[in-house]
């Protein structure tokens, strides 16, 4: 029973794939880090990393519960824990469920505005795992589920909707859209078989890739948005310079007619781009008292 227990677990870690929370926690933590004009309470710090955590775990769940019949169908994803029996629907549906309610339940120890919006953020993240049945823009949808991350860690500290956080959010949001399209490719001809809809389906591998370009030149224009708007210092325009590099040496790695760095780009040199994020954040505010 003990020895069962364990294995499932080992599962539904694999399965939540935690590495990833890479690409929206550096983003939380640097709103918050704005918004308190400082190095925040290391319990509210706390707080947010676990609501990040049950927010991804939740995220992450619903998605493969949503996904299990596609998944089966797809051979990259056909070993997936629930296709290949390692984990049953019902059970993936209801990690997702208690995850959801531990959201909600943190969001409510920050302030009466954070609690009344979270069950809108977990709307969000499980509307984005049906997207990519009826509308081509699921990378956009996917995009909005990461902003909340920003813009939900400046809330539950002021407690106000400001204009600097949705400009935070809007950045990730397009830099998120721009790197899915690139993890997208690789379901191109599977997903255009079985109908399923996205922006490389949408546009074709070569268009999409464009596409991409498009997306992270406006959310370096957000970032930059951001400096030059709230006077942050060198610091700032530096790191920002530096994530603009990354970026470009993204769209060098992926090309329309060599696929094969694609989780190079999609993981590695973006997740590297949101610590980068992290760091000049707080250097920039420490600098500036």
């Amino acid at each position: 029973m003990i020895k069962r227990l364990g294995i499932k677990l080992i599962y539904t870690l694999e399965m939540i794939r935690f590495s990833h929370s890479i690409f929206a926690l550096p983003f939380a933590l640097a709103a918050l880090v704005f918004a308190a004009d400082g190095l925040p309470p290391l319990k509210t710090v706390g707080l947010i990393i676990l609501a990040m955590i049950t927010a991804r775990n939740t995220a992450m769940a619903f998605n493969r519960f949503a996904d299990a019949k596609i998944d089966a169908k797809n051979p990259r994803t056909a070993n997936r824990h629930i296709p290949r029996g390692s984990l049953s629907r019902g059970f993936v549906l209801g990690f997702a469920i208690i995850n959801g309610a531990l959201f909600i339940w943190i969001a409510g120890l920050f302030n009466p505005l954070a609690f009344k919006l979270s069950p809108v953020a977990l709307a969000i993240i499980y509307f984005y795992s049906y997207t990519k049945r009826f509308t081509h823009f699921t990378q956009l949808f996917l995009g909005l589920s990461l902003a909340i991350a920003p813009i939900g860690a400046w809330i539950a500290l002021r407690g106000t909707v400001e204009l600097f956080p949705i400009l935070l959010g809007l950045a990730v949001m397009f830099w998120v859209a721009g790197f899915d399209i690139f993890y997208a490719t690789q379901d191109y001809h599977f997903d255009k078989s079985e109908g399923l809809k996205s922006l490389v389906v949408r546009l074709g591998i070569a268009n999409a890739l464009i596409t991409a370009k498009f997306f992270h030149i406006l959310s370096m224009t957000f970032f930059l948005t951001i400096g030059i708007v709230y006077h942050l210092n060198l610091f700032y325009l530096t790191t920002v310079m530096l994530m603009g590099t990354f970026l470009a040496f993204e769209h060098h790695l992926v090309r329309p007619n060599d696929l094969s760095k694609v989780n190079t780009a999609f993981f590695t040199l973006n997740g590297m781009v949101g610590i980068l994020y992290l760091a000049g954040t707080i250097v920039t505010v420490i600098t500036a008292v």
